[in-house]
Parts: structure tokens; sequence; C-alpha cells
């Protein structure tokens, strides 16, 4: 699978906004074939920052890059890229397995 983790610096008057702001993108990301997951989260340190982790079988980041609604939110005219302060920062890596696994170091119960 094709695993993904981007931090994208928000304007601190937009932070708040930024969940509403990506709403629409983001249902649309998880309703495409061979998204296992699409989650949002804002940093401890950072409070305008926030991180999205995604993951897609190995064929399927590719049609996501190439969507509609991937390139109406990159795009210049889109509120998400004029939300941003900087170029988001992005890990993306292709990874043996097909989802998440439980932490054998912290197992509960």
């Amino acid at each position: 699978m094709i695993l993904i983790v981007v931090k994208f610096p928000v304007r601190a008057e937009k932070a708040e906004q930024w969940p509403a702001i990506v709403k629409e993108f983001t249902e649309a990301t998880r309703a495409e074939p061979g998204n296992k997951w699409f989650e949002w989260s804002r940093s401890l340190e950072d409070p305008h920052e926030f991180v999205l982790v995604e993951a897609f079988d190995d064929d399927a980041a590719g049609p996501h890059v190439e969507s509609e609604h991937f390139r109406r939110a990159i795009s210049a005219e889109g509120e998400m890229r004029r939300a941003l302060t900087a170029t988001p920062k992005i890990i993306s890596r292709q990874v043996e397995g097909e989802g998440w696994d439980e932490m054998g170091e912290m197992k509960i119960g």
C-alpha cells in the first residue's frame, strides 16, 4: 500500500475553519476506489498545523492525484490553497501491509 503523511501549515485566521475547508475534498477522497483511509489530526505543538495520514492501494494513488476533486483542492483559486502559509511537507512511501496493525509493545486487555 502507499502510505502518505502530509503536514499543512494553516493561516492562524483559517485554523478553526480548516475542517470545513477540506470537508468536500476529504469526503470525495474517502469515496475513491482504493482509498484505505484519509484522516486529519491537529498538531499538539502547533495549533495552526494539520496532519493528514492517508493510505491507498498500490495502484490507487495515481488516480487520486489525477481526480477532479484533487485538482480543484490544490488549484490557485481553491480555498484550501489560500488558507496555507507555506507549501505542505509530505512523506509518501510504499509499505508492506493492508492496514493498521496492533501495537505489540502496548497490548491492552
